[in-house]
């Protein structure tokens, strides 16, 4: 598959401290993203990175629900929660990108999950799949019309953004060997027949 620079976008999505090994969502070996990652960046024209931004006491946090633990799923008014462990505060270590992570040629940031009470996995939407980002307009108004997807993990954030990416009417491409899952009861192979039924492309590497 080639690379087209003037409409081709790599995005980035979570890599940060909490979300590989050690961290306080650790994804299995989240951290060996990194290299293909940075690999992949050095292709790509245009690079836009994601990153998950929580306040403290935010309410997918299973410590915001007394009586909940993490991985319980419980109904807010925009639809089922999945409960998590308190990850990716705002300004901590943990929210901070890999270490190794390149960010030099990103040309856009989008943070997300920074409203208390809503979480956002997707690139491109609150999860009430409502409220965006701004991310579409970006792209839109650059004239970029495919995205790559790589980061953490698979089954959440990436499937999230992957999907509302062809909702939107953008190609959208998973490299595979760019991606480490969660897993949470099936939800890997959930997600590749809900990206697949979407149209989202799948691929090893590029």
């Amino acid at each position: 598959m080639q690379i087209r620079p003037g409409e081709d976008v790599l995005l980035i999505i979570d890599v940060q401290n909490d979300f590989c090994p050690g961290g306080a969502l650790a994804v299995a070996d989240g951290d060996a993203v990194v290299p293909v990652v940075n690999r992949l960046a050095e292709r790509f024209a245009h690079v836009v990175v994601t990153q998950d931004w929580h306040p403290a006491g935010h309410s997918s946090f299973a410590t915001s629900h007394p009586g909940s633990a993490p991985f319980e799923t419980i109904a807010m008014p925009y639809g089922p929660q999945t409960l998590w462990p308190d990850h990716c505060l705002q300004g901590s270590a943990g929210a901070a990108f890999h270490p190794k992570l390149s960010t030099d040629r990103a040309e856009l940031i989008i943070r997300k999950g920074f409203r208390r009470q809503i979480d956002s996995y997707s690139a491109f939407f609150e999860n009430d799949q409502l409220t965006p980002t701004g991310l579409s307009g970006y792209l839109r108004e650059r004239s970029l019309k495919k995205i790559f997807l790589v980061g953490l993990a698979t089954d959440y954030c990436v499937y999230y953004s992957a999907i509302d990416a062809r909702r939107l009417g953008f190609e959208a491409v998973v490299i595979e060997s760019g991606c480490r899952a969660i897993d949470l009861a099936g939800s890997l192979s959930a997600a590749w027949s809900g990206m697949a039924e979407a149209g989202v492309q799948r691929i090893a590497d590029l």
